[in-house]
C-alpha cells in the first residue's frame, strides 16, 4: 500500500471513529510503530488531525458539538479512571451539580451509597442517579436532543436557587489562555451560572481537550480545579489553576 492511500485510509477512519490508536493501525497495516508515527505527525502537520498520547484525534470544530451517543463510546477508560477519582472527592452530606457530559456521567456508579442530593440537567444522568437512590433534582426547560442537555431561561432560572458543595463539569476545550470552552452559548450559560453557585468546581478533561478551543468560553483557567488523564508537563496550567493529574 502506498504512503498517500494509507494516509487516505487513516483519515477516513477518524472521521468515523473521531480516534485511531498507534497499535491498532500497527495491525491493521502490519507496518512498524514508527512509521505509523510517522504517518499520524505528517497528517497533524497538515492539520488532519491531533496526536495524543498512543494516538491521534479529529481535529475539533470550534462550532460544532458531537452527540452524546458519539461521545458516550470515545476514551471510555480514561473517562472511567477520571470520574472515579473525582466521584472519591464527594463526601457525605454535599449538594453536588452535575453537568450533562459523559465524563460526569460515568461517576454516578462511583457515587452510590454516599448520602449527598444532586443536581443535574444531564437527562442521561437521571435514570442512572434513580438506580443508584441518589436524591436528585434535574432543572427544567429545553431540551437538546443531540447532547441530552437542558438549557434555556427556565432551566437558569432555577439554578438561581441553588447552591453547591461540588460542582463537576465536562470541557471541549480547555486553553490556557482562552480558558474552558463548549460549542454552544446556552449550554456555557447553564456551566457559568452552576459555577458561581458552587464553593468548588472541577473541571473533568480526557488529554484530547488540552489546546482545543471552542466557540463560547463558560469560565476562566483559574476558575476550576481540573481533573484530566493526561500525561505530558501541564506547567503551563499549573501556573494558573490547581491539576489533578489522575493515573492507574
Amino acid at each position: 500500500m502506498i504512503t498517500e492511500e494509507r494516509h487516505q485510509r487513516i483519515v477516513s477512519e477518524l472521521k468515523q471513529k473521531g480516534s485511531v490508536r498507534v497499535a491498532d493501525l500497527v495491525e491493521k497495516f502490519n507496518l512498524s510503530e514508527s512509521t505509523i508515527r510517522r504517518d499520524l505527525d505528517h497528517l497533524e502537520e497538515l492539520n488532519y488531525l491531533k496526536r495524543v498520547h498512543g494516538g491521534a484525534v479529529s481535529v475539533q470544530n470550534k462550532f460544532i458539538e458531537k452527540s452524546y451517543h458519539d461521545k458516550s463510546s470515545e476514551f471510555v477508560t480514561e473517562k472511567d479512571l477520571i470520574a472515579k477519582y473525582a466521584a472519591s472527592l464527594v463526601e457525605d452530606g454535599d449538594s453536588i451539580y452535575l453537568d450533562s457530559g459523559t465524563t460526569t456521567y460515568e461517576m454516578i456508579k462511583y457515587l452510590k451509597d454516599k448520602d449527598i442530593v444532586v443536581v443535574t440537567n444531564g437527562l442521561s444522568h437521571v435514570e442512572s442517579l434513580i438506580n443508584q437512590n441518589i436524591s436528585c433534582f434535574v432543572l427544567g426547560g429545553k431540551v437538546k436532543p443531540k447532547t441530552k442537555a437542558v438549557v434555556g431561561y427556565e432551566a437558569i432560572s432555577t439554578l438561581g436557587r441553588y447552591r453547591f458543595d461540588k460542582c463537576f463539569m465536562g470541557s471541549n476545550g480547555v486553553h490556557y489562555l482562552h480558558g474552558f470552552t463548549t460549542p454552544d452559548p446556552e449550554e456555557a450559560m447553564i456551566k457559568e451560572n452552576a459555577i458561581k453557585a458552587a464553593n468548588d468546581v472541577f473541571v473533568l478533561v480526557d488529554e484530547t481537550k488540552f489546546g482545543e478551543v471552542s466557540f463560547t468560553r463558560f469560565a476562566k483557567i483559574d476558575e476550576a480545579t481540573i481533573v484530566t488523564n493526561r500525561q505530558e508537563d501541564l506547567n503551563q496550567y499549573q501556573d494558573k489553576t490547581l491539576v489533578k493529574v489522575v493515573r492507574k
